[in-house]
């Protein structure tokens, strides 16, 4: 496929095909060219526009259907807003049989290994007295057994649901049992009925072929998205014409009656099962860029065989490859949930889900790979997936354990990866017909650039084949069967992409572990250490603040402290076109923009290298023509209004794509941006400015050093020790030589000029800070280096109300809770965890 198609992701790797396709651009200019040369009316009124429409629509329901080998004299297709409205629409219209009636009542069987959305459907039969069955997988291939002949010939339906393909796993589950189970040859649960068959092909359609003509499920739910990248939110219900008498709809919307009455209880529905279950207008202009899809997906790849074939070689050879990985002693890299040993595409999907493992076998969160990906702008997906069934099957996570990591705090979707040392999710890895051998090297190459030492990649690889394309003209893509591919002898650096031995070396590296030294510590009001065992105090030697979230930092010797940290830090942030902030990982120039803070002039100066200086002002009165609106900060909703266009056009200009320049609005930001400090009471609220966590970053000496060291060691130039603190976005650097232990020096206290009536021990005390988290830094520098590297500090409350001055050389003391034992190590050569 030509790069042209894709120019969106150009330097991206894209390996969460499964999540959602990518559209190429010709299917978007061939959409909107259509749109330009023809009017589209509402398809429910009679003109000329509407008759194009209307025509149209009907043309791409034809044509969906000739994709899946089928015709409109055995399925109808209803359009919806995706794949799980249409499962939503067969749990309510299904003619379910309740328990209590002199009949045999219903039952709704699902596997296991289903989506989240089929799952569900069990809410809507419970509310209608229909028991719900869950199967797992092997119970289903062990449930061979025919049902006497007077069981057979009862009417009562019963409906099975099963995926044809796990989104989970990728494996595929046998087409075969549509007729089995149809038939009677393969009974879910043995009870007297007629079986009726949900296929979820959702994830399946994606990459492989589905001739329903051959396998005549009853019930097909998919979604476009998946297939084509665009229209997203658009999919459909494709209905077996033999069952589809039997729905049942209560609800009748525009263009869903023939004829009704608003006075009386009257209403007749359309007699074409697609109307009468499309209620409203249909989205008609997204259904029209669907024939658009299926026409450039058939000039790009040749269809869905081919497809299928390249994705699933793709995959073959990530598998061969991801599950032949070792470490040094032999142990593997990674640990693959799959019931397949990829060697059949009929069997399994281009999916791949593991989880990272270290030297002992132990799995490194699913968060942190996925952070580790992004620094390599690698795009993958991590959690469950929407399948906790699958996830708890291949994970061996018992009921139990979900209810133990719920009350731990873990819910779906979020980025809690570890319970007590267990996984409670993995990470997948995906392809789709875009992908390429490129992606799979890339993603191959991250994996052993940040696992494996150069010692360990020397260890040689088991043969694998490597997919070959081949060019074709009109821009359509040939790919060899998966039998055919060429062999390859190993992979070898050179053909993981070249590899530096440098950051090789440094993929494996870890703290050493500290000695056992225990020392208690008893600290009261009366007696704070001011440095220990004598040694140099601990005093502040750096003060940096980021007036532009994401921008280069702007040192100090002293500044000003507010109610939410340091004055004007992060009170700023560059946004797109569509209001998103934009950081570092999306646009890598923002650490050129260096933004500082005159206070005498009460302006914000904005610098950048080849750019004419421009200066904002501190005043946060943005006036009655500034548009106030709300952003999100890592969660958290904040409001604000923005800079102008004067500042917008040259931030714009810089960076090279539309942006603007937007601040926090003082008069509401108390109120929209705050947080729930642990440590602190419930009730008490913490302001914070366009942070993500906390008021401060505090970072050590020390821990610079260990970095620089490090570096060093590993044979790299970067070794300057200030350009090193500008990879953290810490506020505070203080000077000690040794290592703070965050979790359990849970509080801190800055020492600097006050007034005399704060004096305590020789010392004037404005700020207590607390503990509030503990700061897990990714650097991606050349290398991968990952460890505890700062904690996060926050005011403490009964003394917000004060501001100060914070100053360089003011003592830090930490001040321990009563009846605390530490373990603080005492050389540079300990593990740092401050």
């Amino acid at each position: 496929i030509e790069t042209r198609n894709f120019i969106c992701i150009l330097g991206i790797t894209y390996l969460d095909h499964a999540g959602s396709a990518l559209f190429p651009e010709s299917l978007l200019k061939a959409f909107t060219d259509d749109l330009r040369n023809n009017v589209y009316g509402n398809p429910h009124s009679q003109n000329i526009s509407s008759k194009l429409t209307y025509d149209t629509i009907e043309h791409v329901r034809y044509r969906i259907l000739q994709h899946f080998h089928t015709t409109a004299e055995d399925y109808t297709v209803i359009f919806t807003s995706g794949c799980t409205a249409a499962l939503k629409l067969i749990a309510e219209s299904f003619p379910w049989i309740p328990e209590g009636t002199k009949q045999p009542s219903s039952r709704f069987c699902y596997l296991t290994d289903s989506h989240t959305s089929v799952v569900g459907m069990r809410g809507i039969t419970a509310l209608m007295n229909v028991l719900s069955v869950p199967i797992k997988p092997k119970e289903i291939l062990l449930a061979k057994s025919r049902l006497p002949a007077e069981e057979r010939n009862c009417t009562t339906p019963h409906l099975f649901s099963y995926p044809a393909q796990s989104n989970f796993s990728g494996t595929k589950y046998p087409l075969s049992w549509i007729q089995d189970i149809k038939s009677g040859k393969l009974c879910p649960i043995k009870i007297p009925g007629k079986w009726f068959v949900l296929l979820d092909a959702a994830s399946y359609v994606s990459s492989s072929p589905l001739d329903l003509g051959v396998h005549q499920a009853d019930f097909i739910p998919i979604s476009f998205y998946k297939i084509f990248g665009f229209p997203t939110g658009l999919g459909a219900l494709l209905v077996n014409n033999r069952i589809a008498p039997l729905l049942r709809k209560t609800y009748f919307g525009g263009g869903t009656a023939a004829a009704y009455l608003a006075g009386e209880d009257f209403y007749l529905p359309r007699k074409s099962i697609a109307e009468r279950f499309e209620d409203g207008t249909v989205s008609f202009l997204d259904i029209i860029a669907l024939k658009h899809g299926f026409d450039v997906l058939e000039k790009l790849t040749g269809g869905m065989e081919k497809i299928k074939q390249h994705t699933f070689a793709l995959a073959h050879y990530t598998y061969t490859v991801l599950s032949n990985l070792k470490y040094a002693n032999g142990a593997p890299v990674v640990r693959i949930y799959s019931d397949t040993d990829f060697s059949n595409p009929d069997v399994q999907g281009p999916i791949i889900n593991f989880n990272v493992l270290d030297e002992n076998g132990e799995v490194l969160g699913f968060s942190q790979v996925d952070s580790m990906a992004s620094l390599h702008n690698i795009h993958v997906r991590t959690g469950c997936f929407c399948n906790t069934g699958a996830c708890q099957m291949h994970l061996d996570i018992s009921n139990e354990d979900i209810q133990r990591n719920l009350q731990a705090g873990h819910v779906c979707g979020d980025n809690i990866d570890l319970v007590d040392g267990r996984p409670t999710g993995s990470v997948r890895i995906s392809f789709g017909y875009m992908s390429s051998f490129e992606d799979a090297q890339t993603f191959l190459n991250f994996i052993i650039a940040t696992r494996l030492s150069k010692s360990d990649t020397e260890i040689p690889l088991p043969m694998v084949t490597k997919p070959m394309t081949e060019s074709v003209p009109d821009d359509h893509l040939s790919f060899n069967n998966a039998d055919k591919l060429s062999p390859v002898l190993q992979i070898s650096d050179r053909e993981l992409g070249n590899i530096s031995s440098e950051a090789e070396t440094a993929g494996r590296w870890q703290p050493p572990e500290p000695e056992a030294e225990s020392i208690r510590a008893a600290v009261s009001e009366t007696a704070v250490p001011t440095c220990r065992k004598g040694g140099k105090p601990i005093t502040i030697a750096k003060i940096y603040l980021y007036p532009i979230k994401s921008c280069s930092a702007f040192e100090v010797t002293e500044w000003p402290v507010g109610n939410q940290g340091l004055l004007y830090d992060r009170n700023w942030m560059v946004v797109n076109q569509n209001g998103v902030c934009m950081t570092q990982k999306q646009e890598p120039r923002l650490c050129l923009v260096n933004p500082s803070i005159d206070l005498k002039q009460k302006i914000m100066v904005i610098q950048a290298e080849g750019m004419d200086p421009i200066s904002v002002p501190l005043d946060d009165s943005p006036g009655k023509e500034a548009v106030i609106c709300e952003s999100k900060v890592c969660s958290h909703r904040v409001k604000t209004y923005d800079c102008g266009e004067r500042v917008a056009g040259w931030l714009s200009t810089f960076l090279g794509r539309p942006c603007c320049l937007i601040r926090q609005s003082s008069d509401v930001k108390s109120k929209t941006h705050q947080k729930n400090v642990k440590g602190l009471s419930s009730a008490t609220n913490i302001s914070l400015s366009l942070v993500n966590e906390a008021q401060y970053l505090l970072i050590n000496v020390a821990s610079i050093l260990q970095l620089k060291e490090h570096i060093s060691a590993s044979g790299l130039l970067f070794s300057n020790q200030e350009a090193l603190i500008f990879f953290f976005p810490c506020n505070i650097l203080q000077s000690w030589e040794e290592f703070l232990l965050p979790d359990k020096a849970t509080e801190l206290t800055v020492l600097y000029s006050l007034p005399s009536s704060w004096s305590y021990l020789g010392c004037e005390i404005l700020y207590r800070f607390d503990y509030s988290n503990m700061c897990c830094i990714l650097i991606s520098i050349l290398l991968f280096f990952q460890t505890n590297f700062g904690i996060y500090l926050m005011n403490q409350p009964l003394l917000s109300s004060f501001s100060d001055v914070l100053s360089v050389g003011s003592q830090v003391l930490p001040v321990l809770k009563e009846n605390t034992e530490i373990q603080p190590p005492i050389s540079s050569e300990e593990k740092c965890s401050g």
